[in-house]
């Protein structure tokens, strides 16, 4: 995988690509494949951004993967589940140009050489499609295939605004001591949310003060402020929320995702150690119960039965390998798991008798759970010693907001009327998930939608000069 730093910029591109994650990936690829001329700039000095953070979990339906499983699926589940998980608030529109796409993305990323692993159920989920990979070697996968294409990757280029002349965007402007431009035929923004960035988190997501931050580190929120800079519409801000699960330390970012053992059968319970909430529920809405708690700080319990069904392939799953970290604690009792918690006992074993007394009498659960993960998964006692307990806090590890767009992708702006020459995919966009999220639908809709802009942005690049010299930038955002 070759990349290349600023001296070596082109003066101009057919497709401007702003973001080295999935979506960005995958815009240029599919814009070379097109035979467009296309590059990629990169702020950081790596590829991946918040991708490579992530547990690497794609959402799709009708699968290799499930039927070798012998899972049952459809694309009209898929779409059942996204919309739900939503609560009303996702663009349908969106929706259904990710399940309509989803397969044949899917298909195009194995031809590349992106294999799967084993499928589980996560948050959202009524049927187990969260589809695993190695994010790392993905990308690299699809760099590797634009680069004889002519596809180029400019890493540690950062662009500051978008160049906008005669209506449509024509280029942009790269931070540098020096005044530099690179013309485009059409750009595609793919920079990735704002997690990374407090100012905007207290902006948009006052709620969010007690979860930690972590993400790529390129994720400032840079594509959101060039858009809005120009007038673009931005959705789905109220929803921003944090991912359950993580390990609280200084260094949150360190361990990735966080572990979901509630997932898996475990149980939560708060600093007073009695449970708070439907575990099944999607982990951001898990979030928000857990930061209502003392400190925002709780705790994943579960025993050896839940640790057996660990997979350490997927990082949510890794139960095993927080142990060998040292970040479970273990006990033969729960009174003993208790006191290395700082929880009362007799609670801690009393919260855990009721459960599973209603599991096993086959009564409703207090808080109305009924499945593991979502709408899959048998409910079981936790009777299995050793026990372990797993220190869990929120943190916003993607912001899942941002431009509006249409179904080409293309940035609308405040008054839903198309940005000539914008486009956006990944993470920087809004609109699709709405409420809430269902685990896979991020890495999936970074592929399923930068594929889909790449291919729209070159299309539309291939209509246009990249303008005159006569270039006006928008005000600071």
């Amino acid at each position: 995988m070759k990349t290349y730093g600023r001296k070596d910029l082109p003066e101009s591109a057919g497709v401007v690509i702003l973001g080295g994650g999935l979506a960005g990936c995958a815009a240029l690829l599919a814009a070379v494949e097109d035979g467009h001329d296309a590059i990629l700039l990169e702020a950081t000095r790596d590829i991946g951004g918040s991708t490579v953070l992530s547990s690497g979990l794609s959402a799709y339906a009708g699968t290799d993967e499930q039927a070798e499983q012998g899972i049952t699926d459809s694309l009209d589940l898929l779409r059942d589940d996204i919309l739900a998980t939503g609560k009303g608030h996702c663009d349908p529109e969106l929706v259904d140009l990710y399940v309509e796409n989803s397969i044949d993305t899917y298909r195009w990323l194995k031809g590349h050489g992106v294999r799967y692993g084993h499928v589980h159920a996560a948050s959202g989920q009524t049927v187990p499609r969260s589809h695993p990979t190695d994010t790392s070697r993905m990308l690299e996968l699809l760099i590797e295939a634009a680069e004889p294409l002519g596809g180029r990757v400019f890493l540690g280029v950062r662009a500051e605004r978008l160049i906008r002349e005669d209506g449509r965007v024509t280029g942009v402007r790269i931070e540098s001591a020096r005044d530099t431009v690179v013309r485009a035929g059409a750009v595609v923004i793919a920079t990735g949310g704002f997690s990374m960035n407090r100012d905007l988190l207290d902006r948009f997501a006052p709620g969010m003060a007690k979860a930690f931050t972590a993400g790529g580190a390129g994720n400032q929120g840079d594509g959101l402020l060039m858009g809005w800079d120009l007038g673009a519409g931005v959705i789905d801000t109220p929803w921003i929320r944090g991912t359950y699960g993580i390990y609280p330390s200084d260094h949150v970012g360190e361990h990735g995702t966080g572990i979901h053992a509630i997932y898996k059968g475990g149980i939560a319970v708060n600093a007073e150690a009695r449970r708070f909430c439907d575990e099944s529920l999607p982990y951001k809405v898990v979030g928000d119960h857990s930061l209502a708690q003392t400190d925002g700080i709780t705790h994943q319990i579960f025993d050896q039965r839940v640790l057996d069904a660990a997979d350490d392939e997927v990082a949510i799953f890794d139960f095993r390998g927080r142990l060998a970290l040292g970040m479970l604690e273990q006990s033969d009792t729960l009174e003993g798991l208790a006191e290395k918690l700082g929880i009362d006992g007799e609670t801690l074993a009393a919260t855990v008798a009721d459960y599973n007394r209603r599991v096993t009498a086959g009564e409703p659960d207090e808080f109305g759970r009924q499945y593991q993960a979502g709408g899959a998964g048998e409910l079981f006692p936790l009777d299995t010693p050793p026990f372990y307990a797993h220190p869990s806090g929120t943190v916003v590890l993607a912001t899942y907001c941002g431009l509006t767009v249409d179904t080409d992708m293309q940035v609308l702006d405040v008054f839903y009327e198309p940005i000539q020459g914008l486009y956006a995919a990944g993470e920087v966009i809004g609109g699709f998930h709405g409420a809430g999220y269902m685990t896979g639908t991020s890495i999936g809709k970074s592929g399923i939608f930068g594929r889909i802009a790449g291919q729209r942005a070159g299309a539309y690049a291939a209509g246009h000069t990249s303008g005159s010299d006569n270039a006006d930038e928008g005000a600071s955002a």
